[in-house]
C-alpha cells in the first residue's frame, strides 16, 4: 500500500496470517564463550500481541498513511508482505551497525540478547524463510558477545564461525533466491573488508521459498521454550534496505511495521526514516 516515509502511524493491533520466522532450531550451542550451555534459538512463529492500553496514537485527520502498527512478541522492523504483481521476491539486503548491548535498567543476573537479521518468506508466506543475519549478547558480568549466521527454515540455523564482528561494525547482509529451492546469503564486515557467503538448498519441496515477503527485523528470539531476555540494544538503524522482485528494486515506504510488545508493555519503537531506512530503538 502506498504510504509517506516517515509519516506517524495509527497504532492498533492486527492479526495477520500465520507469520514467519520460525526462529531457530537447535542453534548453536553459543553464547558469551559460544561453548554448550549458551543462547540458543528455538523455532518459533511470528507472535501476533494486541495492541495495549496504552499503545501511542499516531497519525490523524490529515495523515494519508493509513497502516497500522502491528504488535509482535518477537519482531520489530518492516516488511513488505506482497511483491509487485506478476513477480516474486528474488533478493533482499540491507547494513547495520553491531549495538553494543546493555542489560536492561534493574536487570537480574544473566544473559540478555537481540538479533537483527534480514530475509526472504516467513510471514504471511509461512512454509519456509531464507534469512542472514547478527545477535548481539551482554551479560551483567559486563561480557558481550557477536555472532552471525544463516538460515533456511526449517534447517537449524548454522553460525559463521570464521566471522565475528565487534561493536560498531557495518555488516552488510544479501539474501538471494536463485529458484525456490536454491539460495546464497553474503554477509560483509565494512571495517575489515571481511567477507562470508553461503550457497543454500531448500530442506524440502514443501520449504520452498514462495517469493511474496521481504523482511527487515530486530528480534527477540527464543530459547528453551520462551523468549530470550531482551537486551537493550539501543538504536539498530538498517538502511540501504531494498528487495529485488523480478527487474524492479522495491524500497520500504510502504511496509507493515512491527513492535515487540510484551507482557502489555511495549518494548521497541520503529520508524521508517525513507524508502531504506528502518530504525529500530529499544524503549523498554
Amino acid at each position: 500500500m502506498k504510504a509517506v516515509a516517515g509519516t506517524a502511524l495509527l497504532a492498533t493491533a492486527t492479526f495477520a496470517a500465520p507469520s514467519r520466522l520460525q526462529d531457530r532450531l537447535a542453534r548453536r550451542a553459543a553464547g558469551l564463550t559460544r561453548r554448550a550451555g549458551g543462547v540458543q534459538h528455538d523455532p518459533s512463529p511470528l507472535i501476533h500481541a494486541p495492541a495495549p492500553a496504552s499503545a501511542p496514537q499516531f497519525g490523524g485527520p490529515e495523515s494519508n498513511d493509513t497502516r497500522q502498527i502491528e504488535y509482535s512478541g518477537n519482531w520489530a522492523g518492516a516488511v513488505v508482505t506482497s511483491p509487485p504483481a506478476g513477480t516474486t521476491f528474488s533478493k533482499v539486503v540491507g547494513s547495520f551497525a553491531i549495538p553494543e548491548p546493555q542489560p536492561p535498567a534493574n536487570a537480574a543476573a544473566g544473559q540478555y540478547s537481540a538479533s537483527a537479521w534480514v530475509g526472504i518468506d516467513g510471514d504471511t508466506y509461512p512454509n519456509a524463510i531464507l534469512q542472514a543475519g547478527c545477535d548481539f549478547t551482554a551479560d551483567t558480568s559486563g561480557a558481550k558477545s557477536y555472532d552471525c549466521w544463516y538460515e533456511w527454515f526449517p534447517n537449524p540455523l548454522t553460525d559463521f564461525d570464521s566471522f565475528t564482528p565487534a561493536a560498531g561494525d557495518v555488516i552488510e547482509v544479501s539474501v538471494a533466491a536463485d529458484s525456490p529451492s536454491q539460495g546464497t546469503a553474503v554477509l560483509t564486515n565494512t571495517r575489515t573488508g571481511q567477507s562470508v557467503n553461503q550457497a543454500l538448498t531448500a530442506p524440502s519441496a514443501n520449504a520452498n521459498l514462495g517469493g511474496q515477503n521481504a523482511e527487515w527485523i530486530v528480534e527477540d528470539f527464543s530459547s528453551g521454550g520462551g523468549f530470550v531476555p531482551f537486551a537493550n540494544f539501543g538504536n539498530v538503524a538498517i538502511t540501504g534496505a531494498s528487495a529485488t522482485a523480478g527487474s524492479q528494486t522495491v524500497g520500504i515506504s510502504g511496509a507493515d511495521i512491527l513492535d515487540i510488545q510484551q507482557n502489555g508493555k511495549i518494548l521497541t519503537t520503529t520508524t521508517i526514516v525513507s524508502d531504506s531506512e528502518v530504525d529500530v530503538k529499544y524503549i523498554a
